[in-house]
């Protein structure tokens, strides 16, 4: 990796440091280091938010789906989409100027992935240079992982989401995690601080999914999203909710 902001922490880096990979600076793992300090959880949320994103595309390649749309993506290491889908066509989307030069070189030998920097806020235009690489008129897997929750309401994700639901074709699939407080999972009001980003409730990340139809179990924490080995009865459960769902667009 480049040593150009080796000073400055970088959240798609520092991301990469959380899930154990190498492509980051000591600046990155200081900052990580001190938010598990004052933020335990910060660790597991983001280790079974990876998990979830790895069953869910291994789910929907087992239904067929050969292309995949991953927003808010960060640095595509460490078990991303490309490496649990080999035979798939990735697109990755972040606006991190860090990101994107260093994503590209990672990916530069894929062949079947690539990367787009492009604000997720303007889905024509993402769409429009993802159309580049996928064809958006066959299924696609819409990702949007552990990055909805660090929009606020005024930026209007709502209105984003509702978009991407309406050009994707038939058939394809919007998978999603939102993490959200004890507070707000239990309906008794906005806790202060939130989660570190916008503290939705269930039913308002629900909404996301517009009129798509949930693949059992639905909506739910995301260890309980179709896990593949039992719980540990010793095992913590997690100190916030990660909300995790993938929903299907019907067949027209």
């Amino acid at each position: 990796m480049s040593e150009s902001n080796a000073h400055t922490p970088n959240l798609a880096r520092m991301y990469d440091y959380l899930l154990g990979g190498t492509d980051n600076h000591a600046v990155d793992r200081e900052a990580i280091d001190r938010l598990a300090a004052l933020v335990p959880q910060a660790v597991p949320l983001a280790r079974a938010s990876r998990a979830f994103l790895q069953r869910a595309v291994r789910h929907l390649s087992e239904r067929g789906v050969r292309q995949f749309l991953d927003l808010g993506s960060g640095l595509p290491t460490q078990g991303n989409v490309h490496e649990v889908a080999p035979q798939a066509k990735v697109v990755y989307v972040d606006r991190d100027p860090v990101v994107a030069g260093h994503a590209r070189a990672l990916l530069e030998k894929s062949g079947r992935a690539v990367f787009v920097q492009a604000d997720l806020l303007e889905p024509d235009e993402l769409l429009a240079q993802a159309a580049r690489f996928l064809d958006l008129k066959e299924p696609v897997g819409v990702l949007l992982v552990s990055i909805l929750n660090v929009i606020p309401d005024a930026r209007d994700p709502q209105k984003m989401v509702a978009r991407l639901r309406d050009v994707i074709a038939p058939g394809s699939y919007l998978v999603l995690t939102h993490a959200t407080s004890r507070v707000r999972f239990e309906g008794a009001g906005r806790a202060p601080g939130g989660t570190g980003g916008t503290d939705r409730t269930p039913r308002e990340i629900r909404a996301f999914f517009g009129d798509f139809e949930l693949v059992e179990p639905g909506l739910v924490h995301a260890p309980d999203w179709r896990p593949d080995r039992p719980r540990l009865v010793s095992e913590p459960s997690l100190p916030s909710y990660l909300l995790a769902g993938v929903a299907r667009k019907d067949d027209e």
